[in-house]
C-alpha cells in the first residue's frame, strides 16, 4: 500500500522503515513533517492509507477529505484515538487501527521518574550546581517509603506503575471501572476516585481520554486532594482541567505537579519553538512555578516502545492490505 505517513520525525521515519523492511518492504511510505489538519488533508492524495499521531486532527472534515481522496485507513501509531472522530470514519468505509500497548514501562518509568525529581527537586538542584549554589535549602524531599500513591486507571501502563511503586515499599490505592485480579495480586486497594484524591500524598493518572474522563482531575477533584498532594499526568493532557490545576498551585492545594501531556499541546509539543514567544498564556504561567515539572510528551520515547509502535502500525497496515482488516481495529463503541 502507499501510505502518507503525517507528522513524522526523523526517529518515526528510522522506525518504522526498520518495521518495513523487516516485512519484507511491502509498503511505500511517504513522510510529512506537517500535521494532519482540514488544511493538509489533500496531501494524502494518491495514498490509500493515512499514518497519524496523536496531535494529528481526524474529526469529521479531515476525515470526509480523505474518504473523497480514496483513503481506506487511518493507521494511528499511537493508543489513544481521542483525536478520531469515530462515527464519521464508521459512516465513511474507513477503519481505523491503533497502537493498544507498546512498552508501558517506557511510560511508567518516565511517570516514576517525574515523581522522583519533582520529589527530590532534581530540575532545580541541577540548576543550582551549574550555577555554584550548593545549599540545600528548598530542595527538602519525602521518603517514597511508606507514602500513599494512588492510581486512577490500572491498565498494562497502570500496572507497570504499581509495580515499581511497590518496589518502593508505597501503599497503593487504585480506581478502575474494571478492577482486576491481577491488580488485587499487586496490592492495589480498589477504591472510588474520591477516596483515592483524599488520602493519597501522590496522584497519578493512566486512564485514557473519554468523555467520562474529561476534566477528571477539576476544581472539585482538586478541593477533595489531600492538601501539598502529588499530581502526575502521563496520559492525556485534557484528563486535567489546567486552569484549576494553576489554582490549585497557587491555594497550595497542589504541592508538585508533574505533566508530560497538556491539553492544548497541539500547536507545542513535538516541535522545537526555543526562537519564538509562546503564544500560550495558560502554558506560560505553567511554566512560572517552582513546583511543576514539565516534559514534552516524551515518556512514550524509548527504543523498545518506538521499536513497538512501528512494527504494529505496519503489521496494521499490512494486515488490511491482505484482508481487508486491521490486527487493531478501533470500534465506535469505544467511544462509550
Amino acid at each position: 500500500m502507499q501510505v502518507v505517513v503525517f507528522s513524522a520525525k526523523p526517529y518515526d521515519r528510522q522506525f518504522l522503515d526498520a518495521a518495513n523492511e523487516a516485512a519484507g518492504s511491502p509498503h511505500r511510505l511517504r513522510y510529512l513533517e506537517a500535521r494532519l489538519t482540514p488544511e493538509t488533508a489533500a496531501l494524502a492524495q494518491g495514498a490509500e492509507a493515512v499514518c497519524a499521531f496523536v496531535n494529528d486532527q481526524a474529526n469529521a472534515a479531515v476525515l470526509e477529505d480523505l474518504a473523497q481522496r480514496g483513503i481506506r485507513l487511518l493507521a494511528l501509531r499511537s493508543a489513544g484515538f481521542n483525536n478520531v472522530d469515530l462515527a464519521a470514519a464508521q459512516r465513511l468505509g474507513i477503519t481505523v487501527a491503533r497502537v493498544p500497548a507498546y512498552s508501558p514501562e517506557s511510560v511508567a518509568e518516565h511517570t516514576v521518574a517525574m515523581m522522583l525529581a519533582l520529589n527530590r527537586r532534581i530540575h532545580r538542584a541541577y540548576n543550582r550546581v551549574r550555577e555554584g549554589n550548593f545549599a540545600l535549602d528548598g530542595l527538602l524531599g519525602f521518603d517514597m517509603h511508606g507514602r500513599t500513591a494512588g492510581i486512577v486507571g490500572t491498565g498494562r501502563i497502570g500496572l507497570a506503575v504499581a509495580r515499581i511503586l511497590s518496589g518502593f515499599g508505597c501503599r497503593l490505592l487504585a480506581y478502575d471501572p474494571y478492577p482486576s485480579e491481577e491488580g488485587r495480586a499487586l496490592g492495589l486497594d480498589f477504591v472510588t476516585v474520591e477516596a483515592l484524591l483524599a488520602r493519597s500524598d501522590i496522584v497519578t493518572l493512566h486512564c485514557p481520554l473519554t468523555p467520562a474522563t474529561h476534566h477528571l482531575i477539576d476544581a472539585a477533584a482538586i478541593a477533595r486532594m489531600r492538601p501539598g498532594a502529588m499530581l502526575i499526568n502521563t496520559s492525556r493532557g485534557a484528563i486535567v482541567d489546567t486552569r484549576a490545576a494553576i489554582a490549585g498551585l497557587k491555594s497550595g492545594a497542589i504541592g508538585l505537579l508533574g505533566l508530560d501531556v497538556y491539553e492544548e499541546e497541539g500547536d507545542l509539543f513535538f516541535e522545537d519553538l526555543s526562537s519564538h514567544m509562546l503564544q500560550d498564556d495558560v502554558f506560560a504561567r505553567l511554566l512560572t512555578f517552582p513546583n511543576v515539572l514539565i516534559t514534552a510528551h516524551q515518556a512514550f520515547f524509548t527504543t523498545e516502545a518506538l521499536t513497538a509502535i512501528g512494527e504494529t502500525t505496519i503489521g496494521n497496515i499490512t494486515a488490511f492490505a491482505e484482508t481487508g482488516r486491521a490486527l487493531h481495529a478501533v470500534s465506535i463503541e469505544k467511544l462509550a
